[in-house]
């Protein structure tokens, strides 16, 4: 913690390896990530696919935080069981926020943790996709902080919105963490690649996957409607 520095908040492996004074903490940070990028506003510019896909790498470390398991595949289901526990959470309290203060929130002032903008093209793409847009919104940074929240904004079925939350969630950590754990030990039996060793690029190329499209499409959208 004495070499901390502000850009390690964008840095995933930050919170995988935090420690105070030895004691390895990097399995509660990343649970609280998922649960604050889901169901804070807060959570907005947290690492989430990075996150968990860098989380299925060092799917053993974070797991021993808590208890030790000799087994790669339990130690993967067991952490990708836990942060979807933490994502479907993180979504109930995002529905429930919404519920209860939509009027407030379209009224609110923009500010560092909250952007008007992104609660509106949330919508947008709530209105276009309905229940799928719980799905999609996952594994869209931005999206998946507020779609939770404008569900809550135009009441959506309680029933109908907790079954596409326990969906997307459990679809979202199983997808990356498995993707991030199976692909790290195929590279490195098959071709000699530590992903460990290119951390950055993969970063870079997550963002890239998720974000990039999201920009194109409403940079895309702006100029139509001008």
């Amino acid at each position: 913690m004495n070499d901390f520095d502000w850009k390690n908040l964008i840095d995933p492996l930050f919170y995988i390896h935090f420690d105070v004074n030895g004691i390895k903490l990097g399995i509660y940070i990343v649970l609280f990530i998922v649960f604050a990028e889901t169901g804070l506003f807060a959570g907005f510019f947290l690492p989430g696919d990075s996150l968990l896909f860098l989380a299925g790498i060092y799917s053993r470390e974070l797991i021993e935080n808590i208890l030790f398991i000799d087994n790669d595949f339990l130690n993967v289901v067991l952490l990708s069981t836990l942060v979807a526990l933490s994502g479907i959470l993180g979504n109930i309290v995002g529905y429930w926020f919404g519920s209860k203060s939509g009027y407030y929130l379209y009224n609110k002032q923009d500010s560092f943790w909250f952007k008007r903008k992104y609660l509106v093209q949330s919508k947008d793409f709530f209105e276009k996709y309905g229940g799928k847009a719980i799905i999609f919104a996952r594994f869209l940074p931005i999206f998946r902080t507020f779609a939770p929240i404008v569900a809550g904004i135009v009441s959506m079925d309680k029933q109908k919105f907790m079954f596409y939350n326990v969906l997307s969630s459990f679809i979202w950590s199983f997808t990356l963490i498995f993707a991030g754990h199976y692909l790290y030990g195929f590279l490195l039996a098959n071709y000699q690649i530590d992903l460990k060793e290119h951390i950055e690029l993969i970063v870079l190329a997550l963002v890239g996957i998720t974000v990039l499209p999201v920009i194109y499409k409403f940079s895309k959208k702006s100029k139509v409607q001008e």
